[in-house]
């Protein structure tokens, strides 16, 4: 049975964090489907054109081996029962794992019928620094019915959050950075031109 990664991210904007899980997932699943999606619970910056153009420079950018890593922009949808009801459609009999930082663990029970949810899929979580995974949601998760397995990675300790407040493109691979830049995405960005201009 073809076993298939799930991975949506709000990607406000794909970090060199989404980069190392991305080479993780492409080397522990037969395929991996990526999508940047617009999460209920944030709020976005950047319109989700832009966040799935960066994360398709990112997957090109990989150029894994088994060429296992594809953007799939029709999966994305603010309600994950919505995108695995598309995947489960693309993909008949194959077996599906959502892939979930561990900062959203705690979220999870408030997701649109998450019941429903974890029925249909199994549960990867990838710790990230500064939010490790509590014994207790896990617990309550599977007492929901969700198999859940913690992935074997160190992502690095940067976001995409630290990036949109501070500019610190510590956070960013070239490409990323580049396509920022390009576009004007960001509003420290257009502030700091602005700061240029005055000087």
């Amino acid at each position: 049975m073809k076993r298939i990664a799930l991975f949506g991210t709000s990607a406000d904007p794909p970090t060199a964090g989404h980069k190392t899980i991305l080479n993780w997932l492409a080397q522990h699943f037969d395929w991996v489907a990526v999508w940047a999606s617009d999460n209920p619970f944030k709020s976005h910056q950047t319109s989700l054109e832009h966040r799935s153009a960066m994360l398709l420079l990112m997957i090109q950018e990989i150029n894994s081996p088994r060429q296992n890593l594809c953007l799939y922009p029709e999966l994305s949808s603010p309600r994950t029962l919505e995108t695995v009801a598309r995947a489960k459609s693309l993909w008949k009999n194959a077996e599906l794992t959502l892939v979930i930082g561990s900062d959203l663990v705690e979220q999870l029970p408030r997701w649109y019928q998450v019941e429903d949810l974890l029925k249909q899929v199994q549960l990867l979580v990838v710790p990230r620094p500064n939010y490790p995974p509590q014994e207790l949601d896990l617990w309550q998760l599977r007492r929901r019915g969700a198999d859940v397995a913690i992935a074997s990675l160190n992502a690095p300790n940067v976001s995409s959050t630290s990036y949109r407040e501070t500019g610190d493109t510590e956070a960013l691979t070239p490409t990323i950075e580049d396509y920022i830049n390009r576009e004007n995405l960001y509003a420290w960005h257009e502030a700091q031109k602005r700061a240029k201009v005055a000087h």
